[in-house]
Formats: structure tokens, sequence, C-alpha cells
């Protein structure tokens, strides 16, 4: 075993040709060396071991036992190749022997010592440190939930290709977004929307070469490499392909998951020359495919680069706004059909532009929301309703609710909704509030319902479902909400008198709501015929809509505060083609 015997290990033992009367020093000197902490030996120039203490005893014995006996012989060899050639390296060797793995750093000296050629080893065990080492690089480079590469890694991969040299490469990023995975993990849970990315990260992975690279870079975002490829179409059957294969439902702790991917691709070098280039214009297109319906693929185009200049620029002037408060409110009444009378207002968020035009919501919130900024509007809006319950109350009645708008994700969010909770306490009449939330922030797995909920009754604020009948409802998922009102959307109400289906379903909605104690509001009433027959055919009370009024600025109400007592025309005596271009304080509804 090239000069690895047996009585080699016992640590400190007198080598042959080697006693002698030494004095006491001498051997206090050799104890000590064979009590060091790091293994040491010394080798002569047949790579013969001629001392050895104990700490390099247990090396070598690992070394003898090691899994691969040819551990052993390519040391030797290092050994004497390092006597031949007189250098001092140091070199990290590792000793595995079942399934303990040891790792030791090394440094080898040949030294002149009486005219002798010999080796002085030294060993350290870095097994501990290697594994820490190991640890920092896969939580650097490697995802902790899927064990995909992370950003870094596939950054590195593409700027690598676009480096090298020679014929110009052409390869394919692709950006893939998981479609609806906020309300997947709101519905079942945060531990199955990880599981879904598990299981979703295996199937995108298959089929992949060795040189592609499946990347995760943030929480349901996914980096894909396709290279090397001959075209687009290549591409575009292999992205088919794999989308086909995610159409088969995940079953994940009893549940039955759907879940799909919008995904965006920019070829190198058509659409950029440089990582970042490439995976902006990869995110670009997979925004358009988002836009479109979901589901699907689309390939970078310049067209689409104009259209995220111009969101790039409302998303500046928004942050812009909020810094510059050039928010303001409207209001839009909710009506009683049957008496004319005002039963509350809705506060509607506004957006000044940079040329002073009002901007309607459609235009911002969804941003807002996406962008984190939709807590500051709110917070905007409420402020501004205090600021001026004065002037709402002359204008709509001190006893008119007002409702305010708060997103699903601003309702699902405690962090949120409690400092908000105590603002709409702290306004001394928190029983006016109506709080009006979409129907899938009751519905799904958040904190709403259950905690949020509570709070807002305790204080008295009631809560309104906005847009009924759009999003995730269903006629037997009322039973489970405890609102105050349902605003059933606007597009049931369109055209009602002329729609015998949507008016099937609005007769559900309202013996179900009546059944559980709800009040109804119609939206979108924008016609005489809309409101005779909901005048004639239902029981409904309320609605809001520009038959009424349209939204009303309070900066429009100031200047005609004097005519508050002049009369108002009813409703009822409106012809009926009437048309509703403006609003003034003498038109629409008592109160």
């Amino acid at each position: 075993m090239h000069g690895f015997t047996k009585h080699d290990f016992q640590s400190g033992a007198p080598m042959p040709g080697n006693e002698s009367n030494s004095s006491n020093e001498l051997l206090i000197l050799r104890d000590l060396l064979r009590l060091l902490p790091s293994g040491l030996t010394v080798q002569d120039e047949h790579g013969e071991f001629i001392f050895v203490n104990d700490a390099a005893a247990v090396q070598l014995r690992l070394a003898a036992n090691a899994t691969q006996p040819t551990q052993v012989d390519d040391r030797h060899e290092t050994c004497l190749e390092l006597l031949r050639s007189g250098r001092e390296v140091v070199l990290e060797e590792a000793l595995t022997y079942g399934p303990a793995k040891r790792v030791f750093l090394t440094s080898h000296r040949p030294v002149q010592i009486a005219g002798r050629s010999l080796l002085i080893s030294s060993s350290a065990d870095i097994t501990e440190q290697k594994a820490f080492e190991d640890q920092l690089f896969r939580s650097a480079y490697y995802d902790e939930l899927t064990g995909l590469p992370t950003r870094r890694v596939i950054e590195h991969r593409v700027n690598s290709l676009i480096g090298r040299d020679g014929p110009e490469r052409h390869f394919a990023l692709a950006f893939l977004d998981v479609d609806n995975f906020k309300h997947i993990n709101d519905y079942y849970g945060h531990a199955i929307g990880d599981a879904l990315l598990v299981e979703l990260s295996k199937r995108l992975g298959l089929a992949l070469r060795e040189t592609d690279i499946l990347s995760r870079i943030s929480g349901d975002e996914f980096l894909l490499l396709l290279n090397p490829i001959s075209g687009d179409h290549e591409v575009a059957e292999f992205i088919h392909v794999m989308q086909e294969r995610l159409k088969a439902p995940f079953f994940i702790e009893q549940s039955e998951i759907f879940a799909s991917t919008s995904i965006g691709v920019s070829l190198y070098p058509q659409h950029g020359r440089s990582y970042e280039a490439l995976r902006q214009n990869a995110d670009i297109a997979m925004y358009r495919v988002k836009n479109n319906g979901k589901g699907s693929t689309a390939f970078f185009d310049a067209s689409m680069e104009r259209e995220a200049l111009a969101r790039m620029k409302i998303e500046q002037s928004l942050r812009l706004a909020i810094l510059e408060k050039r928010f303001c409110c409207a209001f839009q009444a909710k009506v009683d059909i049957r008496t004319q009378e005002v039963k509350g207002i809705e506060a509607l968020v506004r957006l000044r532009d940079d040329e002073g035009v009002i901007q309607a919501p459609g235009t911002f919130i969804n941003l807002a929301v996406e962008l984190g900024l939709i807590d500051e509007l709110t917070r905007l809006v409420l402020t501004e309703i205090v600021k001026s319950i004065d002037l709402i109350n002359d204008t709509f009645g001190a006893d008119a609710t007002i409702s305010i708008n708060v997103a699903a994700k601003q309702a699902a969010n405690p962090e949120f909704m409690r400092p908000f909770a105590r603002a709409l306490e702290d306004t001394g009449f928190p029983k006016r509030f109506m709080i009006e939330v979409t129907e899938d922030a009751f519905i799904t797995k958040s904190q709403f319902q259950d905690e949020i909920l509570p709070i807002l009754r305790k204080i008295g604020v009631g809560i309104s479902i906005d847009d009924f009948g759009i999003g995730y409802s269903s006629l037997s998922a009322l039973a489970d909400i405890t609102a105050d009102e349902i605003k059933i959307d606007r597009s049931f109400i369109t055209d009602i008198h002329k729609r015998p289906r949507s008016q099937g379903i609005l007769r559900a909605i309202e013996s179900l709501s009546e059944a559980l104690g709800m009040t109804v509001i119609a939206e979108g009433i924008e016609s005489f015929e809309e409101l005779a027959y909901l005048q004639a055919a239902t029981k409904i009370r309320y609605a809001q809509g520009f038959y009424f009024a349209k939204p009303i600025f309070l900066e429009d109400l100031r200047p005609a505060i004097p005519l508050a007592s002049e009369a108002r025309a009813s409703i009822a005596a409106r012809p009926a083609l009437e048309s509703r271009t403006a609003y003034s304080r003498g038109d629409g509804y008592r109160r």
C-alpha cells in the first residue's frame, strides 16, 4: 500500500532506523508534535513515513478504509512527485468511506535536512467549513424550494454565450409566469402553493437538453434558456408541448389543481444583445399574454416595446401623482328607486394627469395594486372624505352612508387593514362607512373573513360585495359571506329589459340575498327602460348609475352650496330618453 502499514498507524511509534538515545527535550518535542490537532507526517525520499502524529494516523486509517482505494495510491504518487520536483503545494483531499465524507486541507513541503530529502505534510479537517461553503453556494445559486438554478446562474450562462468568440449563436430566453397563482395560494394555502411550484417546475423541466437551463427567479416566475436553437418555429413547438403538458391537473394533498403559465419569448440576437435586454423583452411579451387572456405564448416585437414605454410613463405619473397628492375624490349616489332618496354615496378616486385632465380609475387602479401603491391611495381617499364631511353632509345628507373601495389584496392584508380600521374609528363616525370589496376577498382562504371582518363589525363599519357576479362568485358561496350589501355588476343590468337570461339570474341573486338579509344594489343604470324594469319586475330598492347622476367632484359642489334650498326635480318626472350629460345640484334625487 505504498508505505501505509498497520505499524505506521501507531502514532508516535519509533520508526526503523530512528532509534537513538534522545534527550528529554527531544522526547517532549516529539510528544508535542504527536498531540497537535492538525495531522502531521514526515516521509522520506521513498515515500515511507518516518513520523505520523495522532491526528494524521486517524486520517491515514480513514484513507486505508476509504470506499475508493485509489485515493491512497493517488496521494502516494503525488507525494513522490513533489519529492522529485521540490515543489510546495496546498491541496484539498476528500476521503469517502461508506456514507461519510471528510475533507482535509493538506500542505506538502519538500525540505532538505541532514542531506536527506524529506516531505513534511500537515493536514487540517475542513469538513464542516466545506459543508457551510456548499450551503452558501447552493443558497446563492440554487432555489431552496425547487432546487432549480437561480437568476445568477442563468444570467451568467447567457452572458457567457453572448461573450463567446466565433460564429454568432442563436438562443431563446423565455419568461414564464404562473397564472392566478395568488388566488391558488389564497384558496388552498401557501403550503399547497409551494408544493404546486415544485411539481410545476418538474413538468417544465421535462425534455430539456443539457445545454438548456430552467431557473426560478422569484415567487411564481421562471426563466427558460433554450440553447442552441435553429429558429423561432423550434422554440414555439417546444413551448407548445410544454404548455400541453401543464394542462393535466396536479394532485396535491387530495386537491385537484389546474395551473397554466403565460410565456413571453425573446430571441438572440434579434431581440437584444445583452441579458438584461433579452430578459426585459421576454417580460414585456409575457405581459402581452397576461393582458390578452393568459395561458399562451407571445414572441417579442417592437409594438410591445411601445406599449411597455406607455405603461412605464403611466407608472411614473402614478408615483409622482401620489407624491404630489394630485388625486381627487368624486362621489356617486346610491338612490332608492322607489322614493328617489339618497341611501348613500360611493367615493371614487380620480387622477389628475400632468395636463390637469381627470383620469378614470380604469387607467391606473390595477397598476397601483400591482406596484403596491393602492394602500396610499385608499388612505388619501379617507383623508379627503374627513376633510370634506360638512360639504358631503350638505349635499347628500348627514345620514347617507359613505362607501370606500378596498382591493381584495388590501382586504386580506392585516398590516393595512388594522390601521385602516383604526383610522375609520378615529373619524368619529365609523358607522357611516361601508367598505366595498370584490367577492374573492371572501371566498379565498385569506384573513379578511376570519380576522379583519370582526374588527370592522365591532366599530360598526358595513360591508358591501362589489361587482358581484363577474369574479369567483357562486350562489352557494353567499351562504358563508357575512356582508350587508351586494352590488350586482352592471354587466347584468345593461339592457336588462331585453335579456331574459339576465333577468333569471337577477331574480335568483335577489331571492337569495333577501333570504340572507343583504341589501341589493343595481350598478350601472343608464336608461329609463332599465330603471322601469327594476321598478316593475323586481323588489330591488337601490341603484347607482349615470341615469341618476355622474360622479360629482367636491370642487364642483362648493360654489353650489347657496343653492341647497332650491327645488330638486323628481326622477320620475324625467322624459324616458332624456340625455344625462352633466350634473348640477338641481338635478337628480332627494335626500
